[in-house]
């Protein structure tokens, strides 16, 4: 009995040890979420400055900085499939400070290279997206095509004959148009143009037939009508482009094709400082303000749940890489 009574001291203290070691370990953990963040943050672009993802970038910068009490530093850092963007991040500490902005451009970059100095999936964590947008197929408003149905009649009436445009090879742009013409089960020739103002010229010159962009990219032949937009690449029709209908409803059955970015952090970086991160995007994605100025920009915001982003990265990925191995289209 003595020696029982001389344990349980020594039980309650170890107890009481443990529950120190815990509260101390909970609050340190709480002392980070609060302290985080504490200095300025850099968020690195695959992007030059000036398109849609560099200018949506620096509004949600801009708010988010407000909202964490820290500045938002944008760094573009285009060229190399995002390689070089990636690897400025990666070059640096793992520790909430440094992030990367990931777009589907990520996901093609993937099976598009030969081999990439950096991987997107095991060496970068998902912190929240921030925009998604449609692409719409675009022809001349004096032509001949005036619906989705036109086009694919005339496509199967001459196979190869019809002439779509997209920018350069290996684009989202340029891979919804492969994914259209395998989908649709019809052929045409897909013709590269170096940017979308050679496009534009191309189309209103009758050099090609059809246009495949952001609406954003042919606002103002659309403004002007020069052009109309007679689908849209989502699964459904957009907010933002009610009145065109998608590629499904043409009866293409499955056809998606939806440009996203999103916000990812390199491996190690702490879960409590993506929660906070995670936190307030939501919040400043959320702002009435802030959807209408994207919204101008043809593009929706919209945030998510880390896993929710990490997953549509790896089907995109499969995806692009099955589009790509069908078309043909030699690596980089």
């Amino acid at each position: 009995m003595n020696q029982l009574s001389g344990m349980i001291p020594r039980y309650l203290r170890v107890c009481r040890l443990g529950a120190v070691a815990l509260a101390l370990s909970l609050s340190a953990s709480a002392a980070t979420a609060q302290s985080y963040p504490s200095r300025d943050i850099t968020l690195v672009l695959p992007f030059g400055p000036g398109g849609i993802a560099d200018i949506t970038a620096r509004i949600v910068a801009d708010a988010l900085g407000k909202e964490l009490g820290q500045q938002i530093i944008i760094m573009n850092q285009p060229g190399a499939g995002g390689a070089t963007a990636a690897q400025a991040v990666l070059n640096a500490e793992p520790d909430g400070y440094t992030l990367a902005l990931f777009s589907n451009g990520t996901a093609i970059s993937v099976p598009l290279f030969k081999k990439l100095p950096f991987d997107p999936v095991s060496e970068f964590v998902p912190v929240s997206s921030l925009a998604y947008f449609d692409f719409v197929f675009v022809t001349k408003a004096d032509g001949k095509f005036k619906t989705l149905k036109d086009v694919l009649d005339a496509a199967k009436a001459e196979p190869g004959a019809l002439n779509v445009g997209t920018i350069n090879t290996g684009s989202t742009q340029n891979l919804a148009a492969e994914l259209f013409k395998s989908a649709a089960g019809i052929d045409f020739t897909i013709v590269p143009y170096k940017a979308t103002p050679d496009l534009q010229v191309a189309l209103l010159g009758g050099e090609i037939d059809m246009i495949i962009d952001s609406q954003t990219a042919l606002q103002a032949a659309l403004q002007k009508n020069q052009a109309i937009a007679i689908a849209s690449s989502g699964p459904r029709r957009s907010s933002l482009t009610s009145d065109v209908p998608t590629v499904t409803e043409a009866g293409i059955s499955g056809y998606d094709v939806t440009s996203w970015n999103a916000i990812f952090a390199p491996k190690g970086t702490p879960d409590e400082a993506r929660s906070v991160l995670n936190r307030a995007l939501t919040s400043v994605l959320a702002d009435e303000a802030i959807k209408r100025r994207f919204a101008d920009l043809g593009v929706e915001a919209r945030s998510s749940k880390p896993e929710e982003i990490g997953n549509r990265l790896h089907e995109d990925i499969e995806k692009w890489s099955a589009v790509i191995e069908k078309a043909g289209i030699p690596k980089q």
